[in-house]
């Protein structure tokens, strides 16, 4: 097969069909119509497997069987097939996430929700921190020593939660942080009154409304790491301890 028809076999596979049902399939349409052997001479799939996966291609409603002799087989048209495929995921995908959804549901009558998260890698640390910073409602505390932990959606989502009436503060022993947010109305900043001038580990420090908190450390390798919580017991601890000790690694 070619790299094509290999990539379609894999897409059908997807939307549920078995690989012989894919070969089939498409070879029927590249056919127009024939019989098992046909098929089976421009298939890797054996003349003596055609009929079942026939017979499953034709309870699926993607191929009609003509009672001949030998047996011919015809596909139904694209759009058809298209539409049987669609309606078909759209069923086990449903059947699917009812049943997580009942598994989730038993789930929490037994066992509360964890408290802390981890998040590995600095993207989705951006996603998740973009996340919390959306939800502020009245204050926002926002750390970092490092430039690129600043991205364009997280200055864009403190901005818009300071024009929305949030106290934003960025804290930062960093000077191209800090100026990279002095031009925004109602963003203050302002450099950490204690930190360690050593320190190459800290990532970035985020705290939302004294009930949620984001804290990313980099490793050796420059991977980011970060904890974080939201409505919790730890998030408001943790939050009260950090203020009361005015320590904030950036």
């Amino acid at each position: 097969m070619t790299d094509d028809e290999n990539a379609a076999v894999d897409a059908f596979e997807g939307l549920g069909l078995t690989s012989y049902e894919a070969k089939v399939f498409i070879a029927l349409h590249r056919l127009g119509a024939g019989t098992a052997r046909d098929v089976a001479e421009i298939t890797d799939v054996p003349r003596s497997q055609v009929y079942s996966v026939a017979e499953s291609l034709e309870e699926h409603g993607l191929i009609e069987v003509q009672q001949s002799n030998p047996i011919r087989y015809r596909p139904v048209d694209i759009e058809e097939a298209r539409n049987t495929l669609q309606r078909r995921f759209e069923r086990e995908q449903d059947r699917a996430f009812e049943y997580v959804d009942a598994v989730r549901d038993e789930a929490a009558g037994e066992e509360s929700q964890e408290d802390i998260w981890t998040v590995r890698g600095s993207e989705r640390v951006d996603d998740r921190a973009v996340d919390l910073l959306s939800e502020a409602t009245e204050k926002i505390v926002f750390g970092t020593r490092l430039p690129e932990l600043v991205t364009d959606e997280i200055e864009r989502t403190l901005a818009e939660r300071a024009a929305a009436g949030v106290s934003v503060q960025v804290v930062s022993r960093t000077d191209a942080v800090r100026a990279r947010f002095g031009d925004l109305e109602g963003v203050t900043t302002e450099v950490p009154p204690f930190y360690r001038e050593d320190d190459q580990r800290s990532g970035r420090f985020i705290v939302v409304d004294e009930d949620s908190l984001l804290l990313s450390v980099i490793d050796d390798d420059g991977q980011e790491t970060a904890i974080w919580s939201s409505g919790s017991l730890f998030a408001s601890v943790l939050i009260q301890l950090v203020e009361a000790g005015k320590e904030v690694p950036t």
